[in-house]
Parts: structure tokens; C-alpha cells; sequence
């Protein structure tokens, strides 16, 4: 996208001129008079004391020049005339060497002459070591001063422009056609563009334009992108900016950093503001925060939403992961008067997103609900990654458009990485991963209310998978039930369960499963009320919950202690019931091993006409 005009960062940088060549030239001469100076046209040339008082000796120095603590003088030869210099010694025997020596040259006699050091006055000096650079310093400090109260851009200490980028109306050629897959979110938007397009039909009942909307939600649902779907719907100018631009090292800069845009976007209304990032900004006032730049720039902010006419038609757009940490005030009614959640997508909001992405390739038949299936808990940005390497894959086989199993095998090398087809793994440890992987598939299938398998591969991947089991939903849950998660840690201890009875040992290959099973078994007692001990207390706090959910006890030591006694209590129940299912199925789990370290991949489907078949014979 081209920037528009309208950005104050574009106005031209000032030239250097003539002045600044002709300061430079002269600073040049000086340094070379200094470093490298010469006699009329002939250089002169530094030569040790010694060589000095030889050439005296031997009657080739025609003149000597004493002065400022080195000598210079002039030597006679038959190249000519070649000046030199040399540094003044305390040599007191000097003026009688240099009266009685003789210089045919001259007479018979050196032209011999000593420049008494002239000093200034006191006052002269005052001025120069005190005074000047006194007066460099106020001018420097009142340059600086005046820039950051006005807020100009460009020239020398350019300390208050805003630095946002701002598009023109023409530039910005996002659409909500573009955004998929945020369907609530986007009923929400299109009210504020409907009103910068008619105000009078809303003010006309005494509504008032919402002074701002904060977008919030995990990284890669589309904030930015819905915030410029809004400006390119509204027809507007649309100035963009991170929270992090206005944290400054010097106080007060940051605030005049606000200022700056908001005088801009007063300027340009009826515009649209956005701030990514605004927790950068505008963390909550505590006494653990102890940043007065930062508390001066949100006051700053504050103060601005207050100040400026909602009627003219100026909307501000904030976006952030983190909305517990914003300071109260910010979000009080009549600055932030609205919150759009901006949730992950479901399994209709994933198909569509992939048909706006699949618009930008040339693909084939795709069947979005497998691929949709496939991508449970994937954010818009994640399925435009997923899309583009479907494309990338598709070129690296020669096709000519991209088909549903380039995108499923894209999924998988967003998840696991790329496929390791170089790795060397021995007989023995192919024969425990394809054991391993499959004691997964078997616990998932002998357990009711267990996602159906999909895949199975032996085949190691970079991120360090040696193999996986892929589960994917038939349809879309929202809620999880107790039977569920108990169901989901068996399943993950079936891995470790298939290597203790067909291998009759363990690996490190659980690795993984044991912390997913602990994180969810923990998650039962502390977060989802599902223990008999302590029933629906809240043990755990959660933090950011867009951001992955760092979490913090919030319970006694003993408290604590129960808690991870009950934590190893379901997790041994599970691990009991999944070797209690591999033992069971032995002969199935033999079957399909052979199949699975032939093939090396298997699918859900030849996975279950493997237990069918046993099923028959049982018959």
C-alpha cells in the first residue's frame, strides 16, 4: 500500500546548501594547514633534532625559525630549497651553535629569528571557555524545547511529531469483504462507518459517535486488518500507530508524541485513529509501574479522548492481547466505549477465511470442511500460512493448482515442521515410535466421546516429532465435559502405556504427552471446579489468556500439596485404564504395527478396518 500524502514524515529532508559546503571546505583547509603545512608551495617536512643540528654543523640550513616550542628551518641542497621542522629541546648550547655557524647560502651566516608565544587577554579567554559554549548549550536546549512544544517534523531535534503513518482515504483498499470469519465483530464496525457516513440519521435521535472501539483478542484474528477494513469502508483518512512509538527515553516526549496526532487527526476529521499495542501505553498506575514517562503519556491520551468533538467525526481504534492490564480509566465509558471481542475462529468462520485466501491462488476442488476440520483452534493468520505453503508445496511437485491434500499436508508442516527424509532411525526404534503412535490410536478408539483418528506416521519431522497421531473433531465444541478430559489424558498415556506392554520398556518419546496430561489434569482441579476435594473452588488464577494464559496459585503450600497428589492420582487412573486397553488388544496392535512400519503412514480409516476385521474373527 502507497502512503499517502498526507503523512508529515514525508516533507522533505532540508538540504545541506551552500553554506554547509563552504563550512565543511573550511573545516577541511584548517585540518589540512594544521596536520600538513606548508611554505609557499613546498611541504614541510618533520625531521628529528639530531638531523637538525647536523645540517646546522655542516652549513646547509640557511634560516631557523623558532616558534610555539618547534623549530623550523630551511635547508640549501642541490634540489633545491626543502623546509623542515623539528620539535624545541632544552638545549642551551643552541643560539651560540646557530650564531657561530656559517651558511654560504646566506652570507655566511643563518638567518636566525625566535617568535615570542602571545597569550589573550583574561577577558578573551573568559569569553571563549565560558561564555560561547555557554551560549551553544542555551541555543541547543531552546531549539530542542520549541520543537517538542510545537510538534513539528523534520529539522534538528524533531522531539513532538507523532510519527504515525497516515493513509489517505484513497490508499487504504482494505474491505470487510477481506475479513472473514469475525462475522459479530464486523456487525459491530459497521455501525461507526454507517455513522461517519450519516451522522445526521443518528443525531437527529441525540446518538452520539462512539469515541473509541477496543479490539481484543488472540495474536493473528485479523485487529489490524478489520481496523483498515473500517477506514477503507468509511472512505477516511486512517492514521496508524503502535503503543510502543510513544514510549520515549525523555520525559514528556511521549505526551507530545499525543498531542501531535491528535492536532493531526483534528485536522484531517472525519478520520480514524488506531493504536496497536495500547498496553504499551496504557498499563494500569500502580505503584509496581514506576515509569513517569509512561504515566504521562496515557494522562496525556486521557486527557485528549476527553477533549476533542466526537461530533467531528474522529473514531479511535485500539487493538491488544492483554485487556486486564490496561488502567481502569482508560476504559471507562466515553473514551473506549466499546469492546469487540475478536475470539478464534470457528469451523464456519475457518471456511471461510480459506475461501478469501484461496481467492490469491490458482487451487482445484477443495473440501473446506475437511480442511476447516482440520485446522481446529487456528487463527486467520495461521490459515493464510497455511494456504501459501499448500502453494508452495504445490509448485515444488510441478502442479498446476493447489488441491485439498496440499493443504492438509500444509497443516501438518505448520504443526510438526517439515518432513526429516533424510533422518536415520534403527529397526528397533521405528518398531517403539510405531508402537508408541499407535497405543495413542488405540486407547482414542476404544473410549467413547474421543475425537476419531485421522492420521498416523512414523515419519519425523523437524520440530523433533518422531511421529504423531492426528485426532480431529467431527464437528465443532465449544465445552468439554469431565468424561472428555479424562478420556484425553488416557489417550495421551497411551503412548507410554504400548511401549511398557509390546515393547516392555520406556523412552523419552512421552515427553510431550506427559506434560499436555499434567497441564490438563491440573487444569481439572484448579481451574474447571472438577475435583471431589475441593469441588468449585478457584485454586489457580489465570493471566493473559490471549497469550497463552500464564497462570498463579492462588491457595496454601498444603493446598498445593493436595493438589499435586490428586494431579498424580488421574493421571496413574489413566495410564491403569490405557495399558488396560493395550493388553486387551494385543493382537490388533501387532497387526496394524506391521502395516504401519511398512507403509510408514496410515490413515483413521485402514486404522479401524484393522479393529474390524479382529472384531469379525471374534464373532
Amino acid at each position: 500500500m502507497k502512503q499517502s500524502k498526507l503523512n508529515n514524515n514525508n516533507k522533505p529532508q532540508p538540504n545541506i546548501g551552500w553554506s554547509g559546503i563552504f563550512v565543511g571546505l573550511l573545516v577541511l583547509i584548517l585540518l589540512n594547514s594544521l596536520l600538513f603545512p606548508y611554505v609557499g608551495n613546498q611541504p614541510v617536512k618533520d625531521a628529528d633534532y639530531n638531523t637538525f643540528v647536523t645540517a646546522v654543523d655542516k652549513g646547509t640550513v640557511t634560516s631557523v625559525n623558532i616558534k610555539e616550542g618547534r623549530i623550523y628551518y630551511e635547508v640549501a641542497g642541490r634540489k633545491g630549497k626543502q623546509y623542515f621542522r623539528t620539535t624545541e629541546v632544552n638545549d642551551p648550547q643552541l643560539v651560540d651553535r646557530l650564531l657561530k655557524a656559517k651558511s654560504p647560502a646566506k652570507g655566511g651566516h643563518i638567518v636566525f629569528t625566535k617568535q615570542l608565544p602571545q597569550k589573550n587577554s583574561p577577558i578573551v579567554d573568559f569569553f571563549l571557555w565560558w561564555i560561547l559554549p555557554g551560549l551553544i548549550f542555551y541555543w541547543i536546549w531552546r531549539a530542542g524545547a520549541n520543537k517538542m512544544v510545537k510538534g513539528a517534523s523534520g529539522g534538528f531535534l524533531s522531539l513532538g511529531n507523532s510519527g504515525a503513518k497516515v493513509y489517505a482515504e484513497s490508499d487504504v483498499k482494505t474491505r470487510f469483504a477481506d475479513v472473514a470469519g469475525q462475522d459479530e465483530a464486523k456487525a459491530t464496525l459497521k455501525e461507526l462507518v454507517d455513522f461517519l457516513h450519516n451522522p445526521r440519521k443518528y443525531t437527529a435521535l441525540g446518538a452520539r459517535l462512539p469515541k473509541g472501539a477496543l479490539l481484543v483478542g488472540p495474536p493473528g484474528t485479523g485487529k489490524t486488518l478489520i481496523a483498515r477494513a473500517v477506514a477503507g469502508e468509511a472512505h477516511v483518512p486512517f492514521f496508524s500507530i503502535s503503543g510502543s512509538e510513544f514510549v520515549q527515553m525523555f520525559v514528556g516526549m511521549g505526551a507530545a508524541k499525543v498531542r501531535d496526532l491528535f492536532r493531526q487527526a483534528a485536522q484531517k476529521a472525519p478520520c480514524i485513529i488506531f493504536i496497536d499495542e495500547i498496553d504499551a501505553i496504557g498499563k494500569s498506575r500502580d505503584q509496581a509501574m514506576g515509569n513517569d514517562e509512561r504515566e504521562q503519556t496515557l494522562n496525556q491520551l486521557l486527557t485528549e479522548m476527553d477533549g476533542f468533538d466526537a461530533t467531528k467525526g474522529v473514531v479511535i481504534l485500539a487493538a491488544t492481547n492483554r485487556p486486564e492490564s490496561l488502567d481502569k480509566a482508560l476504559l471507562r465509558p466515553g473514551r473506549f466505549d466499546r469492546r469487540i471481542i475478536m475470539e478464534l475462529p470457528d469451523l464456519e468462520g475457518r471456511k471461510a477465511i480459506f475461501q478469501v485466501h484461496l481467492k490469491k491462488v490458482k487451487h482445484g476442488n477443495i473440501d473446506l470442511d475437511v480442511v476447516g476440520r482440520a485446522t481446529a483452534g487456528s487463527s486467520g493468520a495461521d490459515i493464510a500460512n497455511i494456504v501459501n505453503e499448500a502453494a508452495l508445496r504445490a509448485v515444488r511437485l510441478g502442479k498446476s493448482e493447489v488441491e485439498t491434500d496440499d493443504i492438509e499436508e500444509s497443516v501438518e508442516t505448520v504443526i510438526a515442521g517439515e518432513q526429516k527424509k533424510g533422518a536415520v532411525i534403527s529397526p528397533e526404534e521405528k518398531r517403539i515410535i510405531s508402537y508408541h503412535e499407535l497405543g495413542h490410536a488405540m486407547v482414542a478408539a476404544m473410549q467413547t466421546h474421543s475425537a476419531p483418528v485421522q492420521k498416523i506416521t512414523i515419519v519425523p519431522r523437524t520440530s523433533g516429532a518422531l511421529g504423531y497421531t492426528m485426532q480431529v473433531d467431527s464437528g465443532e465444541k465449544h465445552l468439554m465435559s469431565k468424561t472428555e478430559m479424562l478420556n484425553q489424558i488416557a489417550t495421551l498415556t497411551g503412548g507410554r502405556a504400548a511401549e511398557e506392554v509390546m515393547c516392555h520398556t520406556c523412552t523419552t518419546g512421552a515427553s510431550n504427552d506427559i506434560e499436555k496430561a499434567t497441564q490438563l489434569a491440573r487444569a481439572m482441579i484448579t481451574t474447571y471446579g472438577m475435583s471431589d476435594t475441593f469441588g468449585m473452588m478457584q485454586l489457580e488464577q489465570q493471566r493473559y489468556k490471549y497469550l497463552g494464559g500464564a497462570s498463579s496459585l492462588t491457595c496454601s503450600q498444603q493446598t498445593a500439596k493436595d493438589i499435586d497428589t490428586e494431579v498424580r492420582d488421574i493421571i496413574r487412573q489413566a495410564h491403569d485404564k490405557a495399558v488396560g486397553i493395550i493388553k486387551a488388544h494385543e493382537p490388533e496392535m501387532n497387526a496394524a504395527a506391521k502395516i504401519l512400519l511398512s507403509k510408514e503412514t496410515i490413515t483413521g480409516d485402514e486404522f479401524m478396518n484393522v479393529l474390524k476385521s479382529y472384531e469379525k474373527d471374534k464373532e
